[in-house]
């Protein structure tokens, strides 16, 4: 099912643009491990303490900035892993420690796996079967030390093949929250989409709702929208009306992320102000307060 647009879509800060659909977030996802990361574990800093006259007193002392939001960004497309060129992580390795395999950090709370850290070069083919593809993603899940993590975000290929039915059976148990399901206006994308949509609902996975990429132009001249891939049956809207799933938002196409995720930079800082910037933190909004929402009910039931 690899048509035009029906790829991955990645949430979390360094979420540039995407095409596809992949089982996602499962928020509050613990190890039980240490909160510190891997990588501090493993190199962890030398603290030098301040002159005496440089101390804050208790009363002048800054509030404790928030917590930021710990993301592991899991990479399960075995055949075509994109996500450490998205990443700009191309050229990292995986190292092992005694608590498992450390992932490769894009920042201290954003951590990332894929089998494309194991290839000598990028334009490595594998070339595997089922089996050994599932024990690999079961190898991803059981020995990484990703530390505690509030949200595990998987990338998957297209279609509904043995990564998807992988990653739901090893998952079953940790009450996963869903996933978002990628799309573009065109009827050839959303047919394949709509089968996405009957594999959640057999294998009872939750769908946390539909973005539509790739959503129309909007001219930074004139600021009017083209509709560039014309949703000749009413685009993911429509379906998502008839279908009864939630439409998380439409994400309109700017050459600018293409880039990003060439360069591997994050599209939402290199263009803050653009309307996909705006509508990536839309969507993202909204599948945050699903998630808690869907953790708060299974505490209540619990």
């Amino acid at each position: 099912m690899a048509t035009p647009g029906c790829r991955r879509m990645r949430v979390g800060r360094h979420a540039p643009g995407g095409s596809g659909v992949w089982p996602a977030p499962w928020p509050r996802w613990r190890t039980g491990r240490s909160r510190r990361t891997a990588r501090e574990l493993a190199a962890p800093r030398r603290v030098e303490p301040p002159h005496v006259r440089d101390a804050p007193t208790r009363s002048s002392a800054p509030p404790a900035p928030p917590q930021r939001t710990r993301v592991a960004l899991l990479d399960v497309d075995i055949c075509g892993p994109s996500i450490p060129k998205m990443m700009g992580l191309e050229g990292e390795q995986v190292h092992q420690s005694g608590s498992g395999w450390s992932p490769v950090y894009v920042e201290e709370n954003l951590g990332v796996m894929s089998v494309g850290f194991l290839l000598s070069s990028p334009d490595d083919a594998v070339i595997w079967r089922g089996p050994k593809k599932n024990g690999l993603i079961k190898q991803f899940l059981r020995d990484v030390d990703w530390g505690e993590v509030d949200y595990l975000i998987v990338d998957t290929p297209p279609g509904t093949s043995d990564e998807h039915l992988s990653i739901v059976q090893y998952l079953s148990a940790s009450h996963i929250d869903g996933a978002v399901i990628i799309t573009t206006p065109q009827e050839v994308s959303l047919q394949d989409v709509r089968k996405e949509i009957n594999f959640c609902h057999k294998v009872k996975l939750p769908i946390i709702g539909v973005v539509e990429n790739m959503s129309g132009f909007i001219c930074p001249n004139c600021k009017k929208e083209s509709q560039i891939f014309p949703p000749t049956t009413g685009g993911a809207e429509k379906m998502c009306q008839n279908l009864n799933v939630s439409l998380l938002g439409k994400v309109p196409l700017d050459p600018q992320i293409g880039r990003s995720c060439d360069k591997g930079q994050s599209f939402l800082s290199e263009v803050p102000e653009s309307p996909a910037t705006s509508t990536y933190r839309n969507i993202i909004q909204r599948i945050q307060e699903y998630c808690d929402q869907h953790h708060f009910q299974e505490e209540k039931i619990i």
